[in-house]
């Protein structure tokens, strides 16, 4: 039984905004079918039961204007169902008007108790105008009709004393009436995101389990082997006690085992059952932020349908895959580069009538929004069969706007000509008119749909039309990603942001001026280690194929070398902290599968910065040449401590610096460390276990292959005499922690064993 929706919380008024709402959207979908439906019986019926409907709703809260207008628009869509009179596209226009005035009223009375109303004149007009169409007047005679502007009319309203029952549909109804606070549904989606990880570590706990067991089976194994060897030589008493007591052992170990089988089944099926429960949790919270592409793009074939008629156009507009869930925020942002992309199809694709006859073509044009998931990804292709752009006209127009050189514009290939349109400013209309032509709709679009972690792209059949292709992520909430390693640590990289990834060989690496690329399809790509742009300490390896993620912007593509892909993976998006401010080419950070943090890679700041490193000219390779440079100057420095805070500040300020860092725990630890290793420097502490810092420093110095390591002596203690016992020990500085808190320490480093 389907549970009822509850209105009570709602005024008449509230109601009445619903009703008009969902009906005028009836009236705009079924009005413009009409243009296209050779027998509009059933969009005829439809159009009239929502007059009706709105009749009705705005007799109960007694606004009899509305009334009035409603029961024309009803009368006239009854007499077109009986032939008594044929709708022209003049007549479809009024009636358009119409329900954009009822819709007006509509929102002017959700959730305002005193609604400012239109002039009764204005609603007059148009039931003039409707009258006009019922006594089949040309369309020359009707009354000029004006959008309706924000008015005090409170007289229309009188407080209600009926019940109003709408008779929209329920559902329909149900959604728009449900709020949900941004900050609590951001965390009920964090919260899912964090039950999906427990329920991980269950499968992980219940295959160390069954490892477990595994390992209580092979000591079930042994125990009966010793036991038959028992058996066999059994002559004495006390190997008769050993028997007994091995039986007994063994029928223990035998209960463990049933125990523990069985407890590992029970775990097993609470695994896959909390799994199955955080997946369902996961994918409603996401279901809560989509919402059909159809919802959307309601305003799409109205303003198709309006520009086209503006100017002299025959053109339809189809919507494929209308019930295609979207992310309400990205829905909510695309409609206006959706918007820019249609005008532009509109104004310059799709030709007139009498040029689509002359070539061959329908007079009507298409336009076609296609909606799809695929590779979990959200696609929107919009396309038209219009002229398209001609490419050597394109290629003109570039040269002639000095955005590059005759030469230059001649090697462009179509990708890259492209691009162009995607500049600011740049138009390939000479005419500038109300609708396009200024040359800052595409620059829009294209702009926004990067913000979104998405790619926009165009391909043109010049004299066949164009295609506007958006790849964008399917929510902003989660995203597909591609998780890499860096320095041993994980970074996802939005798989909407990545143009290719690629394994190269080192000996396809060309240096040209300092600069590493590589060649791909016919074309150039510069390569750039991750671990210098993102300031990460670099890698000591030297392996025959190096990973590569291809990136780009507008009109540069850029090879990053990781040191490893991981996967794909589906991650859930958790903001920064707001107190580190914009941290440089990160935008988000989410949890693994395994529970393991990992940062997201923000492309736009990424690509930025990889442009100032390459202006900078301080590029380092990444052949195979310069790595065996860096594994012979690496610099590598011993930290003794026994105060693990203390050990980790002094390897992450050096390893930020560049250096090698290991750590020793005291000073035994760390004269055992610096005898079976090879250090640039040694940094040690004062009071430590089992050896203090002056006795390793004279153990250094009085060591004949040892004498030449410089040693950094870093203590609490401030006192002279402790200062004057260090350096008598050996020791080449002594230094407070205080230095931690400027640059006294690296410049101590540096001063005795140079940069890393």
């Amino acid at each position: 039984m389907t549970k009822e929706t509850d209105y009570s919380q709602f005024s008449l008024l509230d109601l009445f905004s619903m009703e008009v709402k969902t009906q005028v959207a009836i009236l705009n979908d079924r009005l413009l079918a009409l243009e296209t439906q050779p027998q509009p019986q059933e969009d005829l019926a439809a159009l009239m039961r929502a007059a009706h409907s709105i009749k009705g709703a705005a007799r109960i809260v007694q606004l009899n204007a509305v009334v009035t207008l409603a029961h024309a628009m009803e009368d006239c869509f009854v007499a077109a169902q009986t032939g008594q009179i044929r709708l022209t596209a003049a007549d479809i226009d009024v009636l358009l008007a119409a329900a954009d005035m009822l819709l007006h009223i509509g929102e002017a009375c959700d959730g305002n108790s005193h609604p400012q109303l239109p002039e009764a004149a204005k609603i007059q007009s148009l039931v003039t105008a409707i009258a006009n169409i019922l006594n089949s007047q040309p369309a020359s005679q009707t009354v000029p009709v004006e959008f309706p502007q924000p008015e005090t009319a409170s007289a229309w309203v009188v407080p209600p004393s009926q019940v109003f029952t709408p008779v929209s549909k329920a559902e329909v109804v149900q959604n728009r009436a449900v709020r949900v606070g941004a900050d609590n549904l951001n965390r009920l989606m964090g919260l899912a995101g964090e039950s999906l990880v427990e329920a991980k570590w269950l499968e992980t706990f219940a295959d160390s389990l069954l490892k477990l067991k595994t390992r209580q089976t092979q000591l079930f194994g042994l125990l009966e082997g010793l036991e038959e060897l028992l058996s066999n030589n059994s002559r004495h008493l006390l190997e008769r006690q050993i028997q007994e007591k091995m039986s007994a052992v063994r029928q223990t170990a035998s209960e463990c085992r049933q125990l523990l089988g069985d407890r590992h089944n029970e775990l097993e099926l609470y695994s896959q059952r909390s799994t199955n429960l955080a997946d369902r949790l996961y994918r409603q919270v996401i279901a809560t932020h989509m919402s059909p592409f159809g919802e959307g793009g309601q305003g799409f074939p109205r303003m198709v349908r309006d520009m086209a008629r503006q100017l002299g156009k025959r053109i339809k507009l189809d919507i494929v895959g209308k019930s295609t869930l979207v992310d309400r925020d990205i829905l909510e942002r695309l409609e206006v580069p959706l918007t820019h992309i249609l005008r532009n199809a509109i104004d310059h694709g799709i030709e007139t009538p009498q040029e689509r006859v002359a070539v061959g073509k329908s007079e009507t044009g298409t336009i076609r929004i296609e909606v799809v998931h695929r590779a979990g990804m959200l696609l929107i292709t919009v396309s038209d069969d219009g002229r398209g752009i001609d490419l050597e006209f394109l290629r003109q127009e570039i040269a002639r706007k000095n955005l590059t050189t005759p030469e230059m514009a001649a090697q462009l290939t179509e990708a890259e000509l492209m691009e162009f349109l995607f500049l600011p400013g740049f138009s390939t209309t000479k005419t500038v008119t109300e609708i396009s032509g200024r040359g800052v709709g595409l620059d829009v679009a294209h702009s926004t749909v990067r913000e979104l972690g998405g790619s926009l792209r165009a391909v043109s059949q010049p004299g066949f039309g164009m295609a506007f292709y958006l790849q964008l992520p399917l929510t902003l909430s989660v995203l597909r990603t591609l998780v890499v390693e860096i320095a041993n640590e994980a970074y996802a990289f939005g798989l909407a942001r990545i143009d290719q990834v690629v394994m190269i060989l080192k000996s396809a690496i060309v240096v040209s001026e300092n600069q590493p690329f590589f060649m791909l399809n016919d074309q150039a790509v510069a390569l750039i280690s991750a671990h210098q742009v993102l300031e990460l300490p670099a890698q000591v390896v030297n392996p025959e194929l190096l990973p590569v993620v291809i990136i780009s912007d507008r009109l540069s593509r850029y090879g990053v070398v990781i040191d490893r892909f991981i996967g794909e993976c589906s991650l859930v998006v958790r903001p920064l902290d707001p107190r580190l401010g914009k941290v440089p080419n990160i935008s988000a950070a989410a949890l693994m599968d395994d529970g393991s943090p990992v940062l997201i890679i923000d492309i736009e700041d990424l690509v930025r910065s990889i442009a100032k490193v390459l202006a900078s000219g301080q590029l380092s390779q990444v052949n195979h040449s310069t790595q065996q440079a860096v594994a012979k100057t690496y610099k590598r420095v011993l930290v003794v401590d026994d105060s693990i805070t203390v050990r980790e500040m002094e390897r992450k300020l050096l390893e930020n610096k560049g250096f090698k860092v290991e750590v020793a725990v005291n000073g035994m630890d760390g004269w055992n460390a610096i005898r079976s290793s090879d250090y640039d420097l040694v940094i040690t502490d004062i009071d430590m276990p089992r050896m203090n810092g002056f006795e390793l420093t004279s153990q250094i110095k009085n060591h004949a292959k040892l004498k030449h390591i410089p040693v950094i002596i870093v203590s609490y203690k401030d006192r002279e005499a402790d200062r004057i016992h260090g350096l008598e020990a050996g020791a080449n500085y002594y230094l407070t922690k205080s230095s931690f808190h400027d640059d006294t320490l690296l410049n101590a480093v540096i001063d005795l064993i140079g940069e890393a």
